[in-house]
């Protein structure tokens, strides 16, 4: 594989010295003339953990930063986040899919509150972002590299969990309203506080967009053939609920709920007319209730989680056809597809002072699928269940966070998965921080592996699934530097990665039809970068990140698709005229105007 050229080694840290600098470990800005307090983080480590002793490269997007996306989809916020790819099919509201650090959309871990909502009913069982209200969102954290020791299958590139709002304090009232062009609007608010202890947050935000054609918007050629094209609209609702109970003496409660449905229009994009009035629903319903327990003054807490998560999909896709002798016919069909995951979970943490936190736990769940079609044009035909199966899944891990003096952090972990009667993979991971505060420079690394289980549609589809297929498996590495300059003020991340995947699973050609097998294997390394700068304190600040990405195929060497070599548009210029009041400026995205009524 072609290594990571000095050139472009060089242009980063020529990038780096002209940004002066923020980080993709980035701590919380602290007051003018104050110690900085580092930001606490807790995908990383499956516990509270300061993010400058995480040896692993994470991101941390905030709850201003959210509220000042695209209210339609999280896609402009994610743009900022070094190593990270999206991919849309259509505008917004569509199917939309990420990449982290070149590795396939179903090999990224996606979890709500820290439980695992990738689809179980799709083909590669990735996680649609399209389907997501950003309004119901605390705080984002994604974490690179490979997780599997950590997180189990599909932490190949690196996980992304998504936090909703949580009560604290007196009761706040949050409002927002935003809207924009094609008839888009989106408004919805959030209560929450604490009392008593007993903490709440409720949110409710809602999203519709009249939209533009996804077939043929902007390219003139198919516009002057096609002059009357339909707009693919799109509506969103959502909600959340998170509830808490702190007993006082050691018990505590914790659940949440969230909700999304959304409702684009699509083209089918082939046929005699390709611009057709199709129509995708997805439905997302998950939550958890957990019940936590701390002894001996908090050093050793124990908690039982239960989970479950619903997605449903279903897709009216309508096509025109004609025929030399007969007039043109209108053909729909309805397919339909249900993917739900249940189970428990028990993690015990031990805290022990100089001898580093211990984390030890155990997990067991149930995927399922049903799948179903239906012809309803031009002669209706029966409905049809077209697949059903499920599979369970053990799980057992631990991780051993050390530290040794007041610089140097280190971390060793490993987990197993075992799918009954099927496919079992053995995942580990260890990790280094080490702090130089005088210079206020954190050097970071971190290797480990990644694995992913054959998903339900690849093992027991009728048509095309493969029952006999082998988990897809990876082992990867990086290493990086974290240097805070002016005061605090900036901050600068520079990563270098390297992954091998192996084992992976791709759709092969046999005779008429075809089956999944483990046939393929793939590399990739590259260059992350991310930095920030306070200009003016309070009132300016600027943001960018660029990330260089050599992805390829073990078996040809050739460029791997949809995986860019250079992204380096995200830059951004946030602008606070008033409390409450922001500009954001995202180059290749236009200008965002931003007003969140909310009590300081």
């Amino acid at each position: 594989m072609t290594s990571i050229k000095p050139r472009v080694l060089a242009g980063a840290f020529l990038y780096a010295s002209i940004l002066s600098p923020a980080s993709a470990q980035t701590p919380a800005q602290a007051p003018a003339g104050s110690a900085v307090i580092p930001e606490i983080v807790v995908t990383a480590t499956r516990n509270e953990t300061p993010i400058n002793q995480v040896g692993s490269a994470i991101t941390v997007v905030r709850r201003e930063e959210v509220a000042r996306a695209n209210p339609a989809s999280l896609v402009d916020v994610l743009r900022t986040v070094p190593g990270l790819d999206i991919s849309e099919t259509g505008g917004p509201g569509a199917v939309t899919s990420v990449r982290l650090r070149g590795a396939n959309s179903g090999q990224t871990l996606v979890l709500i509150d820290g439980q695992r909502v990738n689809d179980p009913s799709g083909p590669s069982g990735e996680f649609n972002f399209g389907s997501l209200a950003p309004g119901l969102i605390e705080r984002i954290e994604v974490l690179r590299g490979p997780q599997s020791a950590l997180y189990g299958s599909d932490a190949i590139g690196g996980v992304i969990n998504i936090i909703t709002k949580k009560g604290n304090g007196p009761t706040q009232v949050t409002l927002e309203a935003q809207g924009g062009s094609y008839g888009t609007a989106s408004g919805g608010g959030t209560i929450s506080g604490s009392k008593d202890g007993f903490s709440y947050a409720f949110s409710a935000f809602g999203t519709r967009s009249d939209g533009f054609s996804r077939y043929g918007f902007r390219i003139p050629r198919l516009a002057a053939q096609f002059p009357r094209l339909e707009s693919d609209g799109y509506d969103r609702v959502g909600g959340s609920a998170r509830v808490g109970y702190d007993t006082g003496w050691g018990l505590s409660f914790d659940s949440s709920l969230h909700f999304t449905t959304t409702r684009s229009n699509y083209d089918a994009a082939f046929g005699s007319f390709p611009d057709t009035p199709s129509t995708g629903r997805q439905t997302l319903i998950n939550g958890f209730v957990r019940a936590n327990y701390e002894t001996m003054d908090k050093r050793f807490a124990q908690s039982v989680t239960f989970f479950v998560a619903d997605t449903t999909r279903r897709d009216s896709s309508i096509t025109y056809a004609r025929s030399p002798f007969t007039l043109p016919n209108t053909n729909r069909s309805d397919t339909g597809a249900v993917g739900r995951r249940i189970g428990v979970e028990y993690q015990a943490t031990a805290r022990l002072d100089a001898f580093g936190t211990v984390v030890l736990g155990g997990r067991t769940e149930n995927e399922s699928l049903i799948t179903d079609s239906q012809t309803i044009l031009p002669v209706p035909g029966p409905f049809r269940v077209t697949a059903r199966s499920s599979q369970a899944t053990n799980a057992v891990f631990g991780l051993w966070t050390l530290p040794i003096g007041d610089r140097l952090t280190i971390s060793a972990g490993g987990r197993i998965d075992q799918i009954v009667n099927g496919p079992q993979f053995a995942t580990w991971r260890t990790t280094a921080a080490y702090q130089i505060p005088e210079t206020g420079t954190t050097l970071r690394a971190s290797a480990g592996t990644g694995g992913k289980a054959p998903t339900l549609f690849q093992r027991f589809d009728p048509t095309f699934g493969n029952p006999n297929l082998q988990s897809e498996t990876s082992i990867g590495w990086d290493a990086g530097i974290d240097q805070r300059f002016f005061g605090d003020k900036g901050l600068l991340s520079l990563t270098y990665f390297n992954n091998r995947f192996k084992n992976l699973i791709d759709f092969v050609s046999v005779g008429i039809l075809g089956s999944y097998f483990n046939v393929s294997r793939a590399r990739t390394e590259g260059v992350e970068l991310a930095s920030s700068l306070e200009i003016i304190a309070k009132v300016l600040t600027f943001r960018a990140t660029y990330t260089h990405l050599d992805a390829r195929d073990a078996s040809t060497n050739l460029i791997l698709a949809r995986r860019p070599r250079d992204t380096g548009r995200n830059a951004s210029l946030l602008i606070l005229i008033l409390s409450g009041l922001a500009v954001s400026a995202l180059a290749g995205a236009g200008t965002a105007l931003a007003l969140n009524l909310a009590p300081n």
